[in-house]
């Protein structure tokens, strides 16, 4: 359990001593449920979800889950965000995918019954239910929709890493941060000017992101202002130029 976090579950309450009550929705009026891999359960299904689940508040900067940990239950995200990672043999830390609502987290090592191959930290203040190994195992074993539904996700995640180590060949440098960028305003949304990316993540995560170097992310990211494609407002990133900005990526729109 995390410090300063009290589990009140029958109530679907979470009380936090810096956050207060934090009150979180049953699973079948979970408001991500019908855009998750759950969306093919019934209202009894995720009603007896809900019966098992906990919930747990991270942090900014909270680890989730270590690698090289066993998984003892599901994790699926109610608010907030997460970075998948790992320590890679030069000894940086490595982003391999980013997580957000309503996605869940540590499945596959919960299926194959292995370690987590990877760690998982919260990148602004996130609140996570928590499923025991148990039911998620026996909704899978009772719900053959929804072991196709882990299955396209599975699918899905290999194929997204599949075209990221074709990236990492094919692409130049400059490309893949033009791309990465397009990636952060999809995941995170744009700020109310539909051009300001809403997040702040540091030139050293944006360059993990795309397989190089802090310094050469902050070059390129420099050069992209200087030609006004995007525009640097203190931490934040501003697209100036969509079409150009996709255009330097290499893709199509």
């Amino acid at each position: 359990m995390m410090e300063n976090t009290i589990f009140v579950c029958f109530k679907y309450i979470l009380v936090h001593a810096n956050k207060g009550i934090i009150e979180v929705s049953s699973c079948d009026e979970c408001p991500t449920a019908q855009s998750s891999i759950f969306c093919v359960l019934n209202k009894i299904e995720l009603a007896n979800l809900s019966e098992n689940k906990s919930f747990i508040f991270f942090k900014k900067g909270q680890i989730v889950f270590f690698e090289g940990n066993n998984p003892q239950g599901l994790f699926c995200i109610y608010s907030g965000k997460v970075k998948i990672h790992k320590l890679g043999y030069d000894g940086n830390d490595q982003i391999l995918r980013l997580a957000k609502k309503g996605n869940v987290i540590g499945y596959r090592a919960l299926l194959s019954n292995d370690n987590y191959h990877a760690s998982a930290t919260a990148i602004e203040d996130s609140l996570i239910c928590y499923f025991p190994r148990s039911v998620y195992q026996n909704q899978i074993a009772n719900n053959h929709t929804l072991a196709l539904q882990i299955m396209k996700l599975l699918s899905s995640d290999l194929k997204s890493a599949e075209v990221k180590a074709m990236n990492l060949v094919q692409k130049h440098v400059r490309e893949r941060v033009s791309e990465t960028l397009l990636m952060l305003k999809d995941f995170f949304g744009v700020e109310e000017d539909n051009a300001t990316i809403k997040t702040t993540l540091t030139r050293e995560s944006i360059g993990n992101i795309s397989g190089t170097t802090t310094e050469t992310a902050i070059r390129i990211i420099s050069d992209l202002n200087k030609s006004k494609v995007i525009e640097l407002i203190g931490k934040k990133i501003k697209i100036l130029n969509l079409k150009e900005l996709i255009k330097i990526a290499n893709l199509t729109e």
